[in-house]
C-alpha cells in the first residue's frame, strides 16, 4: 500500500485504478479549463503569515455550519455519478463522513438514492437539487429527503442549461457505461473497478430510475434529463422550496456580488459560492477570488460557505480566514473514493485535517474562529472587486 501524505497522492493513485470515462469526468472544466484550473492555482496567490512564542496547546477545528457541530469546516459536495467511481460509492463516501464528523451531500444526479443513503447511515445528510422542470418530481424528491431525515437542502442555482464539457461528449459518458471497443478495453485494465461493479445492482441514476413517470429505460432517462434544466429559473422558485421542504436550504453557484444580495432576500439559511468547478461559464473568475467581495457584499446576513478549488487543509484556511464559515470539497474526495474506496474518502479528510490543524498552529492561532484575513497576505489586485 503506497504512503499517502497528501491529496496528490490520491490523485495518482485514482487516476490508474478508474476508468476513463468516469475519470475525465471528475478531472475536467468546461471549454478551455481556464476557470477549472485557475480555481486551484489562485489558492497559491494568498500566503500566509507565520507566527511564532505563541501558545499552539489545546487547538480545535471544530465549528458550526447550519446550526450544527462539525469536526472541522468541510462538508462533502454533491457529486454526480459519485457511484461509477467506486461502487456503491455515494454510500462509501456518506458512511466515511457521518464516522469522521463533518457533512455529506447527495446529488440528485446520484447513482445510489436518498433511500440508500438513509439506510446505511444514522446521521442525517444534506440532499442537493436542482430547479427542474418536472416540479412534480422535485416535489417528491424533496418529500423523499424529508423522509430519510436529510438536515438542509442545497438548491444548486448554477445549472439553468449545461456548460460544454469536451471530453464527456468525446467519451460519450453514460451510466452505466456503453459496451464499445474502447471502453471494454479501458475497463479490462481497471480490474478493480469492474470486479466492484459487477458485485453491485447500483449502476444507474438511483434518484430519477423507478420516480419519473413514463420514464422506463436508460434511453428514455437520457432524453428526459436533457430537457429537464430550467432556463426559466427565476429567484422566486426559493419560496414554494422553502415551503415543500420547511427545513434549512443552502443556495449554492453563487459568484457575483449582487446575486449573493438577492440570494439574502429569498431567505436562504446560508450560500455557497462556487462556479460548479469550473464545469459552467469558462473563463469565470476562481471562487476564491469572488469570495472576498461576496462576503462584504452581505456581511453577517447570511452563512458564506466556499467550493471549488479546495486541494488542501490550507485551502480550507485560507477560506476560513478571509471570512467564509464552511467549505466543500470534492474532487479531492472522489480521488480518495475513486483510488481506495470509503478507507481513501477517510484519508482524504485526515490529510486535509491534519493540514488545517497544523497550518492554523503554525499561523499562531488556536481557534478557526479567530481566523482573520489579518493571518494572509492578500495581493492588492486578488479581490474580485472589478467594475
Amino acid at each position: 500500500m503506497p504512503v499517502i501524505t497528501n491529496i496528490d497522492d490520491l490523485f495518482h493513485l485514482y487516476k490508474k485504478r478508474v476508468p476513463k470515462m468516469f475519470y475525465d469526468y471528475c478531472e475536467s472544466g468546461s471549454w478551455s479549463e481556464q476557470t477549472f484550473r485557475e480555481n486551484t492555482s489562485d489558492f497559491n496567490k494568498i500566503h500566509l503569515r507565520q507566527k511564532v512564542a505563541v501558545d499552539m496547546t489545546n487547538r480545535t477545528t471544530s465549528t458550526k455550519m447550519i446550526g450544527q457541530e462539525y469536526k472541522m469546516p468541510v462538508a462533502l459536495a454533491p457529486v454526480g455519478l459519485t457511484g461509477m467511481q467506486h461502487p456503491d460509492g455515494e454510500i462509501k463516501a456518506a458512511q466515511a463522513a457521518e464516522k469522521f464528523g463533518v457533512p455529506f451531500t447527495l446529488s440528485t444526479m446520484s447513482i445510489c438514492s436518498i433511500e440508500d443513503i438513509a439506510e446505511h447511515t444514522s446521521k442525517p445528510f444534506w440532499m442537493q437539487l436542482y430547479v427542474l422542470r418536472d416540479r412534480d418530481f422535485m416535489g417528491r424528491l424533496i418529500d423523499r429527503a424529508k423522509a430519510a431525515g436529510c438536515s438542509a437542502l442545497v438548491l444548486t442555482y448554477d445549472l439553468q442549461i449545461l456548460g460544454q464539457r469536451h471530453k464527456d461528449i468525446k467519451n460519450g459518458l453514460s451510466a452505466p457505461p456503453k459496451m464499445t471497443l474502447v471502453n471494454l478495453i479501458d475497463i479490462a485494465m481497471k480490474q478493480r473497478w469492474a470486479w466492484g461493479m459487477l458485485g453491485t445492482k447500483r449502476r444507474s441514476f438511483g434518484n430519477l430510475v423507478g420516480h419519473i413517470e413514463g420514464v422506463t429505460d436508460m434511453a428514455d432517462l437520457g432524453a428526459w434529463t436533457s430537457e429537464q434544466f430550467d432556463p426559466t429559473l427565476s429567484w422566486d422558485e426559493v419560496a414554494w422550496i422553502k415551503e415543500r421542504w420547511g427545513g434549512p436550504i443552502i443556495l449554492k453557484g453563487i459568484l457575483d456580488a449582487e446575486d449573493a444580495k438577492m440570494a439574502v432576500k429569498t431567505g436562504a439559511d446560508a450560500i455557497i459560492v462556487s462556479n460548479h468547478g469550473g464545469r459552467q461559464l469558462d473563463g469565470a473568475m476562481s471562487s476564491i477570488r469572488m469570495l472576498p467581495s461576496i462576503l462584504d457584499a452581505v456581511g453577517d446576513q447570511i452563512e458564506v460557505h466556499l467550493d471549488s478549488g479546495i486541494r488542501s487543509g490550507q485551502d480550507v484556511l485560507k477560506a476560513i480566514a478571509l471570512g467564509a464559515k464552511g467549505t466543500m470539497i470534492g474532487r479531492a474526495y472522489i480521488y480518495g473514493l475513486g483510488a481506495m474506496g470509503q478507507a481513501g474518502v477517510t484519508t482524504a479528510l485526515e490529510v486535509i485535517h491534519k493540514e488545517l490543524d497544523t497550518t492554523m498552529a503554525l499561523c499562531g492561532e488556536r481557534q478557526l474562529s479567530n481566523m482573520s484575513r489579518e493571518n494572509l497576505l492578500i495581493p492588492r489586485d486578488f479581490a474580485g472587486n472589478w467594475a
